[in-house]
């Protein structure tokens, strides 16, 4: 006998409205005071000098936008030199990060061998230790090995990381057996396994893992300025840092060279955020 008690369910659509406008003024401010700091940057880097950034009230919008701070930053400093050298270094970081994170991941989520959860926890357990600690002895090592003031020593620590083995190793968890078996059965090899299956199928979480690689190489500042010295080496945040001495605190001119270094993550956040979506691996499979 079937009952006829129906249990009372509050669907997305059914909240009352008033909720609904809290819900979004709440969010909307939490998303003005996350952005104000880089609407203020944005607007300081276009204000004229005859403008008064630390007036009050503070002067939210410039009375006369110019691109004369940007014009002066590009043509007094060699950003060009810089962007080069941060475009470089943050392709080359991801690029061998995807590599090595992907090519340790895989063993550890799809192969079975002796001590596998040994080695795995080992990599993640280092995620707690803070780059300070570290930094000492990687110098000495990049010293030993020669690097010091060149592209290879910049990038030396980033090439692969605890983090992405960890994510991508969960990602290779979730794609379906039968994929692998079905390569094995046509002859694939363990390493044709790797790239022609288990990479397509885990693209979102090598987007994501390029993505903090990319951010966290291109705005680092400490590293660089330990093992470069030579100016034809900085990378986009030293070049800023330079700012304050060559401009004598001018923040003018200190924001357009912030607004410089920061535009190219902006762009790439907007090209590849629709690749950043879940993907169903076992579309491949058929029952």
């Amino acid at each position: 006998m079937k009952s006829n008690i129906c249990i009372p369910r509050i669907l997305p659509g059914n909240e009352p409205k008033s909720k609904i406008i809290l819900m979004y003024g709440v969010l909307a401010a939490i998303a003005t005071i996350m952005l104000f700091p880089l609407f203020w940057l944005i607007s300081t880097s276009f204000k004229s000098p005859t403008e008064e950034i630390f007036q009050f009230p503070p002067q939210l919008l410039p009375s006369q936008p110019t691109f004369e701070n940007f014009i002066k930053v590009w043509q007094t400093n060699p950003f060009a030199t810089y962007l080069f050298n941060s475009t470089l270094v943050a392709f080359l970081t991801v690029g061998l990060n995807l590599l090595f994170c992907s090519l340790g991941a895989y063993p550890l989520a799809r192969l079975d061998f002796r001590g596998k959860n040994i080695i795995f926890t080992s990599i993640v357990s280092t995620i707690m230790i803070p780059f300070q600690i570290v930094m000492i002895p990687l110098y000495i090592l990049t010293v030993q090995l020669g690097l010091r003031n060149s592209y290879l020593g910049i990038i030396f620590p980033g090439i692969a990381s605890a983090f992405g083995i960890f994510l991508l190793r969960q990602a290779f968890q979730g794609v379906p057996k039968e994929l692998e078996e079905a390569a094995r059965m046509d002859g694939c090899s363990e390493l044709g396994i790797w790239w022609f299956v288990m990479l397509p199928a885990i693209r979102p979480a090598l987007v994501t893992l390029a993505i903090f690689v990319f951010i966290g190489s291109w705005s680092d500042f400490l590293w660089p300025l330990i093992v470069v010295d030579r100016p034809e080496y900085y990378t986009l945040p030293l070049g800023v840092a330079t700012l304050a001495g060559t401009f004598v605190l001018d923040w003018r001119l200190i924001a357009a060279g912030s607004v410089i270094s920061m535009a190219p993550i902006l762009l790439l956040f907007l090209i590849v955020q629709q690749y950043i979506v879940p993907t169903e691996t076992g579309s491949g499979v058929k029952g």
